[in-house]
C-alpha cells in the first residue's frame, strides 16, 4: 500500500537534460519523464493511448512529446494535439499527466489526485543547488519494501552495530542513549547529543581526536529525511548541559537530504546527498565523504535486503517493539492513518 496524495522524489534535476526522455517507475506506475525546450519537466504515464506503446521511447519536439510508434504528439497537459494523416482528434486521445515541481535539486511528482497538488507541501531540504554548501549526490536501489528503509532511518540505534566499521565505530552511545522524539505535522523530529566519539576520518583531524556530535533531523511523509550533523570539540555537550548548540560551536557541519521512493511493493530507490559548508570542503574531502557514506549505505542495504527475505518467507511473524522504536512507531501509525484515509476518506472522520 502506498500514500498517493503527496510529493515523491522522482529524479535528480541534473539527471534530466532538455530534449531527453527517461523511464521511471514509482508506486507500481510506469512513468515517462521529459524536459521540454523551455526547461520544464513533464511526467506522463508511460503508455500511449493509441496502441499502448511506451512513451519513454518517444521524441521531444519543442515542449511536446511524440510517440515514436505511430506518431501521436502530446502536449504537456497530456492532450493529444496531432495524429499524422488525421485532422479530427477525439477527446479520448490523451494520457495522464502528473503534477511536477523542481526544488532543491530534485524533481518531485505528485502521484495522487492532481486537484490536491500543492507545491507548498514539498519538503524543503538543503539541496545540491545551495551556493553556501558543497554537496554531492548518490543513490542506491533496494530489493526491499520502502517502509523497512523508513524504519532504518527513524531508529539510528543500529549505527552501533550495522555500522560498527563506519558511522558507529567505537560509538556504543547510539544504541545506549535515547534521543528526544517529537511528533510534528506529517512526521517526527529527532535530536540528540553523542558525546566523546572518535572524529570521522574524512575530517582529517589528528588520529585519536574525540568529538561531540549533535544530530538533529526531521522525517516526513512520504519518506524525506533531513539531517544536520554538527561536529563539536569534546566537552561541548556537557558545557551546554546537552542543549542544542549555537552556530558558533561546530567545527564542521554536515547536512544530508535523503529521499525514499517506492518503485514497487518490494523495490525502492534511495537518494541522498553528502558534504558540508563550501568553505570547509575541497575536492578531496567531498570524495572522501561520499565514499564513506556509500560504504555505510551498502551496510544498510545488505541488512535490509536480508530482513526483507526473512519477512517474505515468514509474512505472519510479528515484530516485537523495544524502547528504540519510538520514532518508528509514531511514523508507521501516521503513514498508516493517511493511507487508510485515502482509501476511505470518511473512515477516520467518522
Amino acid at each position: 500500500m502506498f500514500l498517493r496524495n503527496c510529493w515523491y522524489v522522482a529524479e535528480w534535476s541534473h539527471a534530466l537534460k532538455p530534449g531527453e526522455v527517461i523511464a521511471r517507475t514509482m508506486l507500481n506506475e510506469p512513468l515517462a519523464l521529459y524536459r521540454g525546450n523551455d526547461g520544464t519537466v513533464v511526467a506522463f504515464e508511460d503508455r500511449c493511448c493509441h496502441r499502448l506503446a511506451p512513451l519513454s521511447l518517444g521524441r521531444v519536439e519543442g515542449d511536446n512529446l511524440r510517440c515514436m510508434y505511430h506518431g501521436l504528439k502530446f502536449a504537456p497537459s497530456g492532450k493529444c494535439i496531432e495524429i499524422p494523416g488525421q485532422e479530427k482528434i477525439s477527446d479520448k486521445a490523451k494520457v495522464r499527466s502528473y503534477p511536477v515541481a523542481e526544488r532543491d535539486g530534485w524533481i518531485w511528482i505528485w502521484m495522487g489526485d492532481p486537484a490536491r497538488a500543492d507545491e507548498d507541501e514539498i519538503s524543503r531540504v538543503i539541496g545540491p543547488d545551495r551556493p553556501e554548501w558543497r554537496l554531492d549526490c548518490g543513490e542506491l536501489e533496494y530489493a526491499a519494501n520502502y517502509q523497512l528503509i523508513h524504519d532504518n532511518l527513524l531508529d539510528l540505534s543500529h549505527l552501533s552495530y550495522v555500522h560498527a566499521a563506519t558511522f558507529g565505530h567505537d560509538t556504543p552511545q547510539w544504541a545506549e542513549l535515547r534521543p528526544k522524539i517529537t511528533p510534528i505535522e506529517r512526521g517526527v523530529h529527532v535530536a540528540r547529543w553523542i558525546a566523546d566519539k572518535p572524529a570521522s576520518p574524512y575530517l582529517r583531524l589528528p588520529e585519536g581526536t574525540r568529538m561531540d556530535l549533535w544530530s538533529e533531523y526531521t522525517f516526513v511523509v512520504p519518506g524525506i529525511f533531513m539531517l544536520v550533523t554538527e561536529f563539536c570539540p569534546a566537552g561541548t555537550a556537557e558545557r551546554l548541559e546537552f542543549a542544542k548548540p549555537g552556530p558558533e560551536e561546530a567545527v564542521f557541519v554536515s547536512p544530508t537530504g535523503q529521499a525514499v521512493t517506492p518503485i514497487t511493493g518490494d523495490t525502492t530507490i534511495y537518494r541522498f546527498t553528502g558534504g558540508g559548508r563550501r568553505a570547509d570542503v575541497d575536492d578531496q574531502m567531498i570524495e572522501a565523504i561520499m565514499s564513506y557514506f556509500m560504504k555505510a549505505f551498502y551496510e544498510d542495504r545488505a541488512m535490509i535486503e536480508a530482513q526483507q527475505k526473512v519477512i517474505a518467507r515468514s509474512p505472519n511473524s510479528e515484530m516485537v517493539s523495544t524502547s528504540f522504536d519510538g520514532g518508528v512507531t509514531v511514523f508507521r501509525k501516521l503513514l498508516g492513518d493517511l493511507i487508510a484515509e485515502e482509501a476511505n476518506p470518511t473512515r477516520l472522520a467518522g
